[in-house]
């Protein structure tokens, strides 16, 4: 499966936690991030993830072109409502194209969680289909 990995510069940190959490259930599938996030995810758990640019340099629009391709199985989206930069990752233009495309994307981590835990016991599954073009929607 393809996670993707993004966050706001607030939420790194949560992001990092996160996948050294739940790193067992990652090491299985393959992680795109931004470029800083998933630098960081690197620098922390050791896993490969492929990276974007940075957000601000074009790094979400290449990842939103992946979403709206159908090509991520999965995103995880760790924003801080209350302190937007105007350098961030736009989160309703990232959501919206999970949305259009139905891709499970999380915005907190009670979510996140739910989904990360699913993945791992298979729930998400039927996302290899819909990737491949098989009806299972």
């Amino acid at each position: 499966m393809n996670i993707g990995m993004i966050a706001h510069n607030s939420k790194r940190t949560l992001i990092e936690d996160f996948c050294i959490a739940y790193k067992g259930i990652l090491s299985k599938h393959d992680i795109y991030a931004t470029g800083t996030t998933g630098r960081r995810i690197e620098e922390v758990t050791s896993l490969h993830v492929h990276k974007f640019l940075p957000a601000s340099l074009g790094g979400e629009k290449q990842f939103t072109e992946m979403i709206q391709r159908g090509a991520m199985d999965m995103v995880i989206f760790f924003y801080n409502p209350s302190m937007i930069d105007p350098k961030d990752p736009d989160v309703m233009t990232v959501v919206s194209a999970c949305d259009q495309n139905p891709i499970p994307v999380a915005t907190n981590i009670a979510t996140a969680e739910m989904l990360i835990l699913g993945l791992g016991r298979g729930d998400l599954d039927w996302r290899i289909g819909a990737r491949t073009g098989d009806d299972l929607l």
